[in-house]
């Protein structure tokens, strides 16, 4: 069963590989051919069946690091204890499992496992020169700097990019929370505002309706007040409907269309539609108006469909305070990418401006209609006619169909490809969107990353290139702190071979063929040097059955070409047969 399981998870492992994108697989093959190229020339020497094994191993052991890292590691510390020239592979391995195993103690375990293979395979080496002691300790050198140092800068990044990964995702729920908190006070307050105008304009306009509806039936009146005292009754009745939807809007976001009589709805009055019910109440005010439409007509979307009526109502309000007596011009221009909504006034007669009064204006009315039109997607443009009077027009995309639309009749087959934006609403931080939480204004929030509002959680973590050379520093520190230690190290144990290795002249020239052995070892240098082995390469040959002992020349250097000036003594039977003097290669 548990070969079974191996057997599975390793079949997944290497399922992850199809996950891997084109550039990752283009990066592993080239470092997997550069590591074997290398690995490969460090075996010159052994012939080529080893270089080529030894390439091959590289190559599969990079290949495999990320996908089974602690095999890889294990595998690279036997080979590098046996071949001694692993190390680069080493330093790659070491880095891929440092990130890569999950828990410290898993690390920890696996790494020791792996300076035990290395380690163990590297002191019992015979064709290691040093002794055990010496190989013991530069093979625990060669390990930290190739092995551990990268395994734990390995993992100290991954370790602050799973931290600063966490934290930015708590800091975005922090500000998400802190925006549902924002869109709660907001909807709050306006519940106040929508109780406060139900209370007093309400209440207001209730009263102006009543008494003008009074006042309609007076039988002193003409026939020309009662005309004018049903449209300011019209007028008042309609403003209750208007801030019953606006209450409704400001409440909850839905707008309240439901009548006093039979608790029906009413149909749709504020879009297109309702635009010949303002130009009837507006005629109704002895205002000369007049209605056109030119073009097919075409459905809109709801919100375009109501901002063209309020570019219409606030148009013809504006004419109606500052043009008293002026004649106006309502257009529907139906074109085949938006609706042309254009209501234009001419001069304002003579007569009537003399005797004109003051009126209250906010002056905010235009500038609502911009920014509805904006929202939609379209524009408004207000100015002077060329004849006097004043133009206001809108330019409102059709947009996407509406499910009333779609019952209404199917659209000419040239328009559903004549659709426009011309302002990008998107881009507008209270821009509408499907997605957004209701009660927050129409916010669309992007939440897919760290949001821009953290760069102070940024600064305090530290930006990537800034932890970037914080790495690079500490990688560097260890490397120069580690190479201190071994140049130490060497310095020492060069200084004691020295003494081990080296023999003055006058030794050599003090010492007779048949002198006691005992003698002769006395005067020269005591212990064995690893350098030892390396002095008989190219010496001549010894005598059969003597014992040899050669050292370097403390004087004479360097020798021709470049050789090293050696002494060679051969004892047999207790005596001195033999010394020598002659030339080792370099």
């Amino acid at each position: 069963m548990d070969v079974k399981m191996m057997a599975l998870d390793a079949r997944n492992r290497l399922a992850t590989v199809r996950t891997w994108s084109r550039r990752q697989l283009a990066g592993e093959a080239t470092l997997a051919v550069v590591l074997a190229l290398c690995m490969a020339m460090t075996q010159w020497s052994k012939g080529p069946l080893q270089m080529v094994a030894t390439g091959l191993a590289a190559a599969v052991i990079s290949l495999l690091r990320r996908v089974f890292p602690v095999a890889a590691l294990l595998a690279t510390g036997a080979v590098s204890g046996v071949l001694g020239g692993f190390g680069l592979v080493l330093i790659v391995v070491s880095w891929s499992a440092g990130a890569r195993i999950e828990t410290t103690r898993r690390a920890l375990g696996w790494f020791t496992a792996t300076y035990l293979l290395y380690v163990g395979l590297s002191v019992p080496n015979p064709t290691q020169p040093l002794s055990t002691a010496q190989t013991l300790v530069f093979t625990t050198l060669s390990f930290l700097v190739t092995a551990v140092v990268p395994a734990l800068a390995s993992r100290n990044r991954a370790q602050r990019r799973t931290l600063i990964s966490a934290l930015h995702e708590h800091n975005a729920q922090l500000l998400r929370e802190r925006e549902i908190i924002a869109s709660h006070a907001r909807l709050r307050e306006r519940q106040r505002i929508a109780q406060d105008m139900h209370d007093s304009l309400g209440h207001q306009l209730a009263l102006i309706a009543v008494h003008t509806g009074a006042l309609e039936v007076d039988r002193d009146l003409t026939g020309g007040q009662r005309e004018v005292v049903g449209v300011l009754r019209e007028a008042s009745v309609s403003a209750m409907h208007e801030l019953r939807e606006a209450v409704g809007i400001l409440r909850d976001g839905t707008p309240d269309q439901q009548r006093d009589h039979g608790g029906e709805l009413e149909p749709q009055s504020r879009g297109v539609a309702g635009i010949d019910g303002l130009v009837e109440a507006s005629r109704g005010a002895r205002t000369v108006v007049a209605l056109r439409r030119t073009g097919r007509p075409r459905p809109l979307a709801p919100a375009a469909d109501h901002a063209a009526f309020r570019i219409v109502q606030e148009a013809l309000t504006n004419a109606l305070k500052h043009a008293q007596g002026a004649s106006i011009a309502v257009e529907l221009r139906y074109e085949p990418d938006s609706l042309v909504v254009e209501v234009a006034n001419g001069p304002v007669p003579v007569l009537t401006s003399a005797v004109r009064r003051p009126v209250v204006s906010g002056g905010q009315g235009l500038t609502g209609l911009q920014e509805r039109a904006r929202l939609v997607g379209g524009m408004v443009h207000a100015g002077p006619a060329t004849d006097g009077g004043f133009r206001v027009a809108g330019v409102l995309p059709y947009g996407p169909r509406s499910p009333r639309a779609a019952e209404s009749g199917p659209w000419p087959a040239s328009a559903e490809a004549d659709e426009a934006t011309f302002v990008d609403a998107a881009s507008d931080f209270r821009g509408q969107s499907k997605e957004a939480v209701p009660g927050d204004g129409g916010a669309d929030i992007d939440w897919s990353g760290a949001p821009d509002r953290q760069k102070e959680f940024d600064i305090a973590m530290g930006r990537k290139k800034k932890g970037f050379m914080i790495g690079c520093g500490s990688a560097v520190l260890a490397f120069v702190v580690l190479g201190v230690l071994a140049v130490v190290l060497v310095v020492n144990l060069a200084g004691k071979e020295g003494d081990k290795i080296m023999l003055d002249p006058k030794v050599y020239e003090s010492v007779k063929v048949g002198d006691s052995e005992k003698v002769v070892r006395d005067k020269l240098p005591h212990g064995k040097s690893f350098l030892g082995p390396a002095l008989k390469d190219g010496a001549p040959a010894e005598p059969r059955g003597a014992s040899c002992s050669s050292y370097l020349s403390t004087k004479n250097w360097p020798a021709k070409g470049g050789d090293m000036p050696t002494f060679r003594f051969c004892f047999k039977d207790g005596r001195l047969i033999e010394k020598r003097a002659f030339a080792t290669k370099s």
